[in-house]
């Protein structure tokens, strides 16, 4: 794989949500739902961004401008020309005809669309529960109501629409009403990752889980995304893992780790200090 950046022009930007921005461009390399790239804004810097959908001729990236590289982006228009190399990583993967529960938050939500968007179309049936602030902050959920064979649970901490609360109590409750799942796939803040491993693993169903670290250069080499303990590079052996790999991993729903190599705790884990 050729791993410097292809030049692309940007050839559409849709506004999602207050927070995110959608962008289409053209590109050679077809992607499955779970990958990532990393865009390349010059003079900037890169970051590593899942893929929201791959219509066979274009890539759509659900982008916030949170970091110097995406508000840098976020300037951007029609017409400019972005960097990008990939796609890299592991992917969400899935059998015909499987009932599959999916969950999804904030920015996680993009690479799960993409998947119900193709399991759909395979004859799966799919719950989808989708967390966010508020309605507003749904990301993609007028495309996942449309899609086929698909129930779709919202989720918002306000109340505003579907569940007031966040998604994983809400999939309990189907869970209590004996909904069965063929598997889990989970993509979205850490925490709410590991109260879905944690329950898939007690419940013996299989499932799959996007490990989010930062990821530099996107195939295995220069080892900023290794996890603790077992040291495998996210890039390469992820983001997309089996649960049973990623409950060996010690820091998940710990701590990861900056660009720099350096703890950061996640709510409720900081470590104590004399």
């Amino acid at each position: 794989m050729n791993n410097f950046p292809n030049s692309v022009r940007i050839k559409k930007i849709v506004k999602l949500t207050p927070l995110v921005n959608a962008y289409t461009f053209d590109y050679p390399k077809r992607a499955k739902p779970g990958q990532f790239v990393n865009i390349w804004v010059p003079g900037v810097g890169e970051n590593p961004m899942s893929i929201a959908f791959d219509d066979g001729k274009s890539y759509t990236l659900a982008i916030a401008a949170v970091g110097n590289t995406t508000k840098e982006l976020a300037k951007k228009r029609v017409g400019n020309y972005i960097g990008i190399r990939g796609p890299y990583g592991t992917n969400f993967s899935w059998k015909r005809g499987q009932k599959i529960a999916m969950l999804a938050g904030g920015y996680g939500t993009a690479p799960l669309y993409f998947a119900a968007y193709l399991a759909s179309r395979e004859n799966c049936k799919i719950d989808f529960f989708l967390g966010g602030r508020s309605r507003e902050h749904l990301l993609f959920s007028d495309k996942i109501k449309r899609l086929k064979n698909t129930r779709f649970f919202p989720a918002t901490d306000d109340g505003s629409c579907g569940f007031n609360g966040r998604n994983v109590p809400c999939w309990e409750i189907q869970l209590a009403k004996g909904e069965k799942y063929d598997l889990i796939m989970a993509c979205g803040p850490e925490l709410m990752e590991k109260a879905v491993s944690d329950i898939a693993h007690a419940k013996k169903i299989p499932a799959q889980i996007s490990v989010e670290r930062y990821m530099k250069c996107g195939f295995g080499i220069c080892g900023n995304c290794c996890v603790d303990d077992i040291g495998i590079p996210t890039c390469k052996n992820g983001p997309v893992m089996d649960n049973k790999l990623v409950r060996k991993i010690k820091e998940f729903g710990i701590y990861h780790r900056d660009s720099v190599g350096r703890r950061i705790y996640l709510a409720g884990h900081a470590p104590n200090r004399i």
